[in-house]
């Protein structure tokens, strides 16, 4: 990998002590307890808002060529007439979900989205798409409400004791339950939250900075901040893309940035501690080299998804303004559906949604999933079949 240069140094973290108190009811033995006694050090990350970067002239290609790429991406797919900004923006909130550990098929996510039974993560998939989805509602300001918003819409319904406000506590990252002491990295105090998010938001809303590096920065600056108890990758990469749209580079979709981080989690990782020894160039790098991964994978998911459209154009015999026609959009985006969906996303009865489900069936193009008559669940498994290649591909390590 190349060696990138920085021509102005960026602020490395200071360190601070702070006093610990031992948890009376936390359980292990006292030589497990002995290293998590007495204070210990937390983070003091740079204020950041008024600083300026420059990077060396190859990493700065490579940032101005991604940039590029997103926007004629972003543009390609928003001249094409099919549901594809809802297709890319659950395919981001799944890819993003995964680096966190938290993994489930497409059919698993469709049929939480259905509101039908599904797995745990699915249904945390889930909130991630609705938060994902405020990050793009509030991209023209992203300020400390706009991103306790984007942390609502991802936790109000796992963890509702902990949306709408700032950390009130300390938190870390590795090293057990029973303190920070061996932690690999102890974010900081949450008494300095709220004035370094506000810092924080500055910097993002900035405009005289290049898009794509800019959003790198901040995106670690937020890791380094770590404002919640829980879901702070997940909020992060949302603002990846409210920072992208707010700064146009993306108008249209949801650009599958976090698929590209995928194939490298280990660099990713790496990348964000780098930051906090003032090393901007590696974290660039990695949201640069992700957007050129997320650009090729988006390219062959929308062109399965297309084949598979005219495919089943070609299978449907009925008018091409019938309801079984116009379904067959909606199944894009929604691949797993009953018949109540199916009408309330029609506009007809469910009597008639039924009919044009049974054209679908009749075609091989849907078929059902759930046992009975009762409460039928179908499902157009070539949709999922393409969702599903597309998380393969972003697991393949490049």
């Amino acid at each position: 990998m190349p060696t990138d240069k920085i021509d102005a140094p960026w602020p490395s973290l200071g360190y601070e002590e702070r006093p610990w108190q031992s948890l009376q009811d936390a359980y292990g033995s006292r030589t497990q307890k002995r290293p998590t006694t007495g204070p210990y050090l937390a983070a003091v990350p740079p204020f950041i808002a008024d600083l300026r970067f420059h990077l060396d002239g190859e990493l700065q290609a490579l940032t101005e060529e991604a940039a590029s790429e997103l926007a004629r991406f972003d543009a390609e797919v928003g001249q094409v007439a099919a549901p594809f900004a809802s297709i890319l923006l659950r395919t981001e909130s799944a890819s993003s979900s995964e680096i966190e550990n938290l993994s489930s098929g497409a059919r698993q996510i469709a049929l939480a989205e259905l509101g039908a039974h599904s797995s745990r993560n699915a249904q945390l998939i889930v909130g991630n798409v609705r938060a994902m989805q405020a990050a793009l509602n509030l991209a023209e300001t992203i300020d400390g409400p706009a991103i306790l918003e984007i942390h609502r819409a991802l936790l109000e319904e796992s963890r509702p004791d902990i949306v709408g406000h700032w950390r009130q506590q300390q938190v870390w990252i590795g090293g057990g339950s029973l303190g920070p002491h061996t932690a690999q990295f102890v974010p900081p105090h949450h008494d300095r939250v709220a004035e370094l998010m506000d810092d924080f938001a500055a910097f993002a809303n900035r405009v005289d900075l290049p898009v794509l590096a800019q959003t790198a920065i901040a995106h670690a600056q937020f890791e380094t901040i770590h404002p919640f108890p829980d879901g702070n990758g997940r909020v992060g990469r949302a603002l990846i893309q409210a920072m992208l749209r707010g700064g146009q580079l993306t108008r249209n979709v949801a650009i599958p940035v976090s698929a590209g981080l995928l194939q490298d989690t280990g660099s990713y990782f790496d990348a964000l501690s780098a930051y906090h020894t003032g090393d901007i160039a590696p974290i660039v790098r990695s949201i640069a080299e992700a957007s050129f991964a997320a650009v090729h994978n988006g390219r062959t998911l929308v062109a399965d998804l297309e084949t598979i459209q005219r495919g089943w154009s070609d299978l449907v015999q009925a008018r091409r303004d019938s309801s079984a026609h116009r379904l067959l959009g909606i199944l894009l985006r929604q691949p797993v559906l009953d018949s109540a969906a199916a009408a309330t996303q029609l506009g007809i009865s469910t009597v008639n949604a039924q009919v044009a489900i049974n054209r679908l069936v009749d075609a091989g193009i849907l078929s059902q999933i759930s046992t009975g008559k009762r409460n039928r669940i179908w499902l157009a498994k070539d949709i999922v079949g393409a969702l599903d290649e597309f998380t393969a591909r972003a697991r393949r390590h490049h």
